[in-house]
């Protein structure tokens, strides 16, 4: 199971990344653990200079924009 953060305070942006998130793991069955990140201690720990971030088995693979699907399958599908 992969665990997946998303860091955001709750913008518009974050809301769209964390939906986009679940609506692929649940369209392709796939086995996620997400966590919503929003304190911001939490999340200046990562290198990030704008939110949405996304961060898959603590590795920090998007930050201030939103991926598009076929780039998040990447992410999350890794069979």
């Amino acid at each position: 199971m992969l665990n997946v953060k998303i860091l955001g305070s709750g913008c518009a942006n974050c809301k769209r990344l964390e939906k986009n998130v679940r609506a692929l793991a649940e369209k392709h069955n796939l086995q996620l653990e997400i966590e919503k990140v929003t304190d911001y201690a939490e999340i200046m720990k990562w290198p990030i200079l704008s939110t949405p971030g996304l961060v898959v088995n603590n590795r920090l693979v998007s930050a201030g924009k939103i991926p598009s699907d076929q780039q998040l399958l990447e992410w999350l599908n890794p069979a």
